[in-house]
């Protein structure tokens, strides 16, 4: 049965989870012979305010995509309310059908090679402090759009002085000679994300290959940048694989990691295994930073870009 508290859950040791999970995780199925169909520790906020009105503005003026419409944040009322967005650039049809997102897939008709100024120009409208820029996948571009996102950070660097860039990179098919366009311009943090633990590889990203996303990140490390990626909870993984796939991010340097709730975002996408209580968050936190991570963000509403400019004070230094 689900917990529901009024006041912080406190920790339950380890010995006591039932099956690799908290006691308190539940399902979908339960949740719907309760009549519920969200446990009480996911809630989003309302958009509202002058500061979410500017940047819808922004947005819709300069022609832009976000990740947080494009892909249903449940985060964009606050981020939006802050003045904060995530840029989603290389137009917004994905070439890749992953069963966790919302974005469109089909075949990508043009390339805006306008875009990158654009994105600049609202970056410094909005005077952002850490601007973050994703893109869908575009694995019908010889170099999968990576000098797109080289010009995007050029552009920005030079309209809005200051700004610290984070890019949410594709993994460019492993093409060594798309990732340095992007490592050569020096984003402060180079994220790549993992999705999910190798196993659920097939079923949750069919296009994309673990090995190759981890070389991503080991390779931006290698380059001598900050790296960073995340995953979800509620797919269908086991908290020994978390584990496991912690270790690999050990292993390879890794600076920042993410962990959230899968959230499904159409009933034709991938249903939610499980809910995972926020102490099972809380968890793996604790031990990610203990195995030697500098920063684990987790809990149920984190996402990738979600607090991203706080997320980067422990590495940034």
């Amino acid at each position: 049965m689900p917990v529901i508290y009024s006041q912080p859950p406190q920790p339950v040791p380890v010995e006591q989870w039932r099956g690799g999970y908290h006691p308190g995780s539940v399902t979908p199925a339960q949740l719907e012979a309760e009549g519920r169909r969200l446990p009480p520790w996911i809630r989003g906020r309302i958009a509202s305010g002058s500061r979410f009105h500017h940047v819808r503005s922004l947005v819709e003026d300069k022609g832009l995509h976000t990740v947080c419409e494009e892909a249903r944040c449940p985060n964009l009322g606050e981020c939006w309310s802050h003045g904060t967005a995530t840029f989603m650039i290389l137009g917004d049809t994905c070439t890749r059908t992953c069963r966790f997102c919302a974005v469109k897939t089909g075949r990508p008709t043009e390339l805006d090679l306008d875009e990158p100024r654009r994105v600049a120009e609202s970056v410094a409208a909005m005077k952002l402090r850490h601007a973050v820029i994703t893109s869908v996948n575009r694995d019908e571009l010889r170099d999968g759009g990576a000098a797109i996102f080289a010009e995007t950070i050029v552009r920005i660097r030079d309209l809005a002085p200051g700004c610290r860039v984070e890019v949410l990179i594709p993994d460019f098919l492993g093409s060594a000679e798309a990732l340095d366009m992007v490592f050569a311009v020096r984003p402060e943090i180079l994220n790549h994300n993992l999705e999910t633990v190798p196993r659920l590889y097939s079923t949750v990203r069919p296009q994309a290959v673990y090995a190759r996303s981890l070389l991503v990140l080991e390779r931006a490390k290698a380059a001598g940048l900050r790296t960073k990626t995340g995953i979800m909870l509620g797919v269908g993984e086991n908290l020994d694989e978390v584990r496991d796939l912690m270790a690999d991010l050990v292993a390879i340097g890794c600076d920042i990691f993410t962990i959230g709730q899968y959230l499904q975002p159409t009933p034709q996408h991938l249903p939610i295994a499980r809910f995972a209580h926020p102490e099972e968050f809380a968890q793996l936190k604790r031990e990610g930073e203990a195995m030697g991570l500098s920063h684990v963000e987790a809990g149920p509403m984190v996402r990738s870009s979600y607090h991203a400019e706080e997320q980067s004070q422990d590495v940034l230094v």
